[in-house]
């Protein structure tokens, strides 16, 4: 009909319509088209597509997916989204994640009037990760030591080093560390943030070379053939996964990995400094705020339990042992013993003698 119209001039000339787009060929589009992005976030987004095509299918089409759809992807996710472990799910916050990813894909296919609107905005699904202190972990010197220990290589020690005891983050920090930023005479180095440099002033830090990092960076240096350029050479790929190699060396070491690997390391460091020294120090070594640091880093060791029995021990020890002192009268003191005639008389021993005070003046042998 719209064809007949047009032909007699009645009507413009009808639009063709426009193929779906598939949730497979829109997301792929999308992460090709931001070039520009770091691959950590490209590494991010790749995870949610997978996550969508397995839920839904390739051949699904953008405007299929309601809130409805949404609400199922999201239980879908808790429930079995898991790919490394079938029949498993993913932990809260990873699903809150991939639903704020899922709505970034969203939000430009609205921009491109594929969709009318964006389903994974809605109020019942939450896209804010929240606070899990359960997955914190405090990993001793001790324990580190017998890691690094396992440690094929002085490259893989160094990695370790830098998250444990320079505070790193990993990968990223690690990976733009460059011997031109390490200054040996001053006992420091800069650390480049791809993370943090968005923000006015946060581009890099500088932390010094602690003494516990030392050794570990100097071998680094003593390998290294140019004196120039990257500090970590090896395992620079994209496709190289550190976290299940640190598993690895971690079970070697006759260790159970712990949670949020890399993050417990940089964090184990934070809570050691904070002992030590002021907060906004701290914070300015590791790349953070006081905020930050006392919600997702900060923790309370086996250590602080121990120096607090320890210092209630010595209280009560020496509470015990002024008593004592009192009841025997072996040290000097003042006691107030009786009131005499309107006066106060002050008994006062040292060395086993008696002086005796009837008032404020001294008392002498004419009165």
């Amino acid at each position: 009909m719209r064809q007949k119209l047009y032909k007699h001039g009645l009507i413009a000339q009808p639009e063709k319509p426009q193929p779906k787009a598939t949730i497979a060929d829109f997301t792929h589009s999308y992460i090709e088209r931001h070039s520009g992005t770091k691959p950590a976030t490209k590494t991010v987004w790749k995870r949610c597509r997978r996550l969508l095509v397995a839920c839904f299918g390739e051949s699904t089409s953008l405007q299929s997916i309601g809130v409805g759809e949404a609400k199922d992807f999201r239980h879908w996710m808790l429930r079995e989204g898991n790919q490394k472990t079938p029949g498993t799910g993913l932990q809260e916050n990873t699903v809150r994640k991939m639903c704020s990813v899922a709505a970034q894909f969203f939000a430009d296919a609205a921009d491109r009037k594929l969709v009318a609107v964006n389903p994974f905005t809605h109020k019942d699904i939450p896209r804010t990760t929240k606070e899990n202190r359960s997955r914190d972990y405090f990993l001793s010197r001790e324990d580190a030591e017998t890691i690094l220990q396992a440690c094929p290589d002085t490259q893989w020690r160094l990695l370790f080093a830098l998250s444990r005891y320079g505070g790193l983050r990993c990968p990223s920090e690690h990976l733009s560390l460059k011997w031109e930023d390490v200054d040996w005479k001053a006992g420091r180095f800069t650390v480049r943030s791809p993370k943090t440099e968005h923000h006015e002033g946060k581009e890099s830090r500088v932390v010094p070379i602690f003494p516990e990092l030392l050794p570990y960076l100097q071998a680094a240096f003593d390998e290294s053939q140019l004196k120039s350029g990257s500090v970590i050479t090896r395992y620079r790929s994209t496709e190289a996964n550190l976290r299940t190699q640190l598993h690895k060396i971690i079970r070697r070491a006759g260790l159970e990995p712990w949670p949020k690997v890399f993050h417990n390391l940089r964090a184990s460091r934070e809570t050691e400094l904070a002992a030590e020294h002021p907060i906004h120090v701290v914070c300015a070594w590791i790349g953070n705020s006081p905020t930050v640091a006392a919600r997702h880093y900060l923790t309370v060791t086996e250590s602080d339990f121990t120096n607090a029995l320890k210092a209630h021990h010595f209280a009560r020890q020496n509470r015990t042992e002024n008593e004592g002192t009192d009841v025997n009268r072996d040290t000097e003191g003042v006691k107030k013993s009786r009131k005499s005639s309107g006066k106060c008389v002050i008994s006062l021993r040292k060395e086993g003698k008696r002086v005796v005070a009837t008032g404020l003046e001294p008392v002498t042998s004419c009165v």
